[in-house]
Order: structure tokens, then C-alpha cells, then sequence
């Protein structure tokens, strides 16, 4: 029982470093169960996906959707192209040592089309349901980032950002009342 015991011990202590050196554990969420920040080229890659996700579904919004949801959405336009332009910022000067995507996830483009399936109220709920999420997870992975990444820099602007990103979840969770 207490070889077992050591045993597990020794894993769960071996677990955050895994989970750290692989950035598939970020795409799966085992980094955020864990409490890991991701590497920097993860965290560079999550948020830079994450603003083209908010930016294209919220242009939509702006097209599709009643006016609370209409200017909740021109704020994510505006917002998410400014941490967009500074995330390049950052990388392009060289002090941050990481490359940015070109497009959205898999998954991010997925939901996108979903959304873009749709008309209405069945829209715009569908909106504010994605909209909750991604600033969930949003404001986990810059506060594991803000609090546990390992560059000066790139920390300080996820610090920065992180009540900017609150906010709009709790706007987001506010829509639908």
C-alpha cells in the first residue's frame, strides 16, 4: 500500500511538468485542470485564435442580432483587434519569441460555421453561448499565463489584459438576462 501510495505521488508531482512540455495537453484542457501555464508559444497561439474566433463571430453578431447583442459585439470587435495588434506587437519586436497563427482552430472554425447556419433569436443565443465560453476560457489561460509564464514581457501584457477579458465575460454571462 505505501509503494502504491509513493507511487501516485511521484505521478501527480511528475504531472504539471508533462503537462507544461506538451502543447497537447493545452488543446485538451489538462493544463487548465492542473493549474499549468502554457507555454508561450500556446498561450501566443490560444489567444491569437481566440481574438480571430471573437472578432469573425462577433462581426456576424453586428449583422445578425438585436442591439444589446449588436453593441456587446462592436465592443469585441474594437477590444479583440486591439489585443490582436498588440499580441503582433509583441511578437514582431522580438520580445517574444513565438510565431502566430494564421487562422482559427479546427474546432474555433467549426462553430464559427455553425454560427454562421443560423438566423435570429436561435442566432443569437447561440452567440451569447459562444461568447460565454470563449471568455472562459480566455480568462483561465491568461491568468495561468499572467501568473506562470516565462516571459517577462508576454506575463505582463496577459496581466494587463486579464480584467479587460473579465469584463467581457461578465458582459457575456449579462446578456442573457
Amino acid at each position: 500500500m505505501k509503494t502504491f501510495a509513493l507511487t501516485v505521488a511521484a505521478a501527480m508531482l511528475a504531472l504539471p511538468a508533462f503537462a507544461q512540455s506538451t502543447s497537447t495537453t493545452e488543446k485538451t484542457g489538462v493544463n487548465s485542470v492542473l493549474g499549468v501555464a502554457p507555454s508561450t508559444q500556446d498561450f501566443v497561439t490560444e489567444a491569437a485564435t481566440s481574438d480571430m474566433f471573437e472578432i469573425e463571430s462577433s462581426k456576424l453578431a453586428l449583422e445578425r442580432s438585436d442591439d444589446a447583442t449588436k453593441a456587446f459585439a462592436k465592443q469585441m470587435v474594437a477590444d479583440h483587434e486591439k489585443t490582436t495588434a498588440d499580441l503582433k506587437g509583441l511578437v514582431t519586436s522580438g520580445k517574444v519569441k513565438a510565431t502566430l497563427p494564421t487562422a482559427m482552430t479546427d474546432k474555433q472554425q467549426s462553430t464559427l460555421n455553425d454560427l454562421k447556419a443560423l438566423q435570429g433569436n436561435d442566432f443569437t443565443k447561440q452567440y451569447h453561448s459562444d461568447q460565454v465560453d470563449a471568455h472562459k476560457d480566455a480568462v483561465d489561460l491568461f491568468k495561468r499565463y499572467s501568473e506562470g509564464g516565462d516571459q517577462a514581457d508576454l506575463k505582463a501584457w496577459a496581466a494587463a489584459t486579464l480584467p479587460t477579458l473579465q469584463h467581457h465575460l461578465d458582459m457575456a454571462n449579462g446578456l442573457n438576462k
